[in-house]
């Protein structure tokens, strides 16, 4: 198995990737939101554009 970000061999201690580095990179994308996971619920769109609505509507 290959490095899903760098495409070197895979280690073990780090499956499926190739080092700390590579797995801190993955981690990352998910946390910036380059990776999403999709959803079928509505109310969590519905809930979400709310919670930011009250959030803008805030003075600052």
């Amino acid at each position: 198995m290959n490095c899903p970000i760098c495409s070197k061999d895979s280690d073990k201690k780090y499956r499926p990737f190739c080092s700390k580095n590579c797995a801190d990179i993955d981690l990352g994308r998910w946390f910036n939101g380059t990776y999403t996971a999709p959803s079928e619920e509505e109310d969590d769109l519905s809930a979400l554009r709310d919670e930011l609505e009250k959030t803008n509507r805030k003075p600052h």
